[in-house]
């Protein structure tokens, strides 16, 4: 088995060059090669973004995933070789579904580009090892009771924490989180769309009724929705990460079901006696955007601060962050905890999301308020997330410490979906280019990029335990920067 492991490594070690290789030789000849300093063949920026985005999905899944069951090890430490014993949250192992999507997507704009070489020797491999890695989420599924603002419904959803056997997770209470949720619902409506397969449509649906479960629908004195999704059914605050990667989702829901007549529940609180829960079944594809809509408004109304970025949530809850309950006509529910203020730091992701969601929110509205909003956020995020020569000169430093890594690739997507209305954008992902590619001619060590790009590794080499989110994210980035080449040369 160790032979074989080692067999395995030497492969993976080896896929860049024979991924470039390969690529050069097998090339049609009508397709165009740019030549390098030496004359050597060198793709496309294009296709080298792809290319090292593969190759570090490769090398990440490998070395972080272990066993049929894709056990995933929070950290691995490329200098001393040694994994965690801590497994990988449900976000972080979602880190790589998203890495996977993203380059699916590059390799279908490979094929629609005219170079199908890469699409015909990954796409399939790719979509396998999607199916694998969705089915084996199943090991952070459970089901608890929920009394939410307007029932109590069993629920089959994902926990934080990964557990020996498929379904039997706890999720109850501060056990799972409705962010957690979000982003899968966001892969799951990814990988319909790169495979049409209905499973993938259904569980991101099923998953989208809880999260819109959360949606405080208390009414306030003048007889508004409180609004907002508290982090999880075990908060009470509410976060721009529980609400702002929410509104893209629901675009493409909406898209989906826009032409259909299909119907869905809707629960609301009564407007006349303001405690009665009714519900009512209206039409899908209205009832997504309108919740998008509403979503959207209640993140840019409550955490949209004077910097033009985001809040990270709306706390100082009063009396206190105890959840609060109300019985009406002998049924318990939960009741609106008032928050007075908006706290806690700006983080990239929370304005990325929704500079995606006034993106999408733009495309099917025509509302022009939605594209400024997005231009607007986005030439805030760009000079408060990005320092220029903080490290290096002429680059841009981004945090890194703590998930940073993962928050600014969220970032990332909000510059790419703004894009298409705003070509600014494009010096903005360009500086993602810049520091990758720095990091990758710098600081490559065995397959793998340090947290810090700028600076590298650590000299204390027990110092280096590497986020396998993070490998999975700059594969996400590579990939995205690939689709934004594509774009540019439209």
């Amino acid at each position: 088995m160790k032979f074989l492991r080692k067999l395995q490594s030497i492969f993976i070690h080896a896929m860049p060059l024979l991924l470039f290789v390969q690529f050069c030789f097998l090339m049609p000849t009508h397709a165009a090669i740019p030549m390098g300093r030496n004359g050597e063949n060198v793709p496309d920026l294009q296709t080298q973004n792809l290319l090292r985005s593969i190759q570090l999905v490769d090398k990440s899944v490998f070395t972080y995933f272990s066993g049929d069951e894709m056990t995933m090890a929070r950290f691995y430490n490329p200098d001393t070789k040694e994994h965690s014993t801590e497994r990988g949250s449900v976000w972080m192992y979602t880190a790589s579904i998203e890495a996977v999507n993203a380059v699916l997507t590059s390799l279908k704009l490979q094929k629609e580009n005219g170079n199908t070489i890469l699409y015909d020797q990954h796409y399939n491999r790719y979509v396998d090892l999607l199916k694998k890695l969705f089915n084996n989420a199943d090991y952070y599924l459970g089901t608890f009771t929920l009394t939410s603002f307007t029932q109590e419904k069993e629920w089959a959803v994902y926990a934080v924490d990964r557990v020996r056997e498929k379904g039997k997770a706890n999720v109850g209470g501060i056990l799972n989180v409705y962010d957690d949720q979000m982003w899968l619902v966001r892969e799951l409506l990814d990988a319909y769309h790169l495979t049409n397969d209905q499973i993938f449509l259904e569980k991101a649906e099923y998953l989208t009724a809880y999260v819109l479960d959360g949606w405080d629908s208390t009414l306030d004195d003048k007889n508004k929705e409180h609004g907002g999704i508290p982090w999880g059914p075990g908060y009470v605050t509410k976060h721009a990460c529980s609400n702002g990667p929410m509104v893209s989702p629901l675009v493409w829901l909406h898209e989906i079901y826009k032409h259909k007549s299909d119907q869905i529940e809707h629960r609301y609180v009564d407007k006349k006696d303001k405690k009665s829960r009714r519900s009512k079944m209206v039409n899908k594809g209205d009832y997504y955007l309108s919740f998008a809509q509403k979503v959207y408004d209640w993140q840019k109304r409550y955490l949209l601060n004077n910097q033009g970025v985001y809040t990270d949530m709306m706390g100082d809850c009063s009396p206190d962050c105890t959840i609060a309950y109300e019985t009406v006509h002998g049924t318990r529910y939960r009741a609106n905890t008032f928050l007075k203020t908006a706290v806690g730091p700006s983080f990239s992701y929370n304005s990325g999301t929704m500079i995606s969601g006034a993106a999408d929110l733009y495309r099917v509205t025509k509302s022009k308020k939605y594209r400024e909003d997005g231009q607007s956020l986005s030439h805030a995020s760009f000079p408060y997330f990005a320092k220029l020569g903080k490290q290096i000169p002429a680059y841009y430093t981004y945090e890194s410490s703590g998930f940073n890594n993962w928050f600014n690739g969220i970032l990332l997507r909000g510059f790419f979906n703004i894009y298409t209305y705003d070509k600014k954008a494009g010096s903005y992902m360009e500086s993602f280019q810049k520091n990758l590619d720095y990091g990758y001619d710098h600081f490559l060590k065995d397959g793998f990029l340090p947290t810090d790009l700028l600076t590298g590794w650590d000299p204390d080499k027990n110092k280096n335990n590497l986020e396998g989110m993070f490998m999975f994210t700059y594969a996400a980035q590579y990939a995205i920067l690939s689709q934004y080449e594509f774009d540019k040369s439209k």
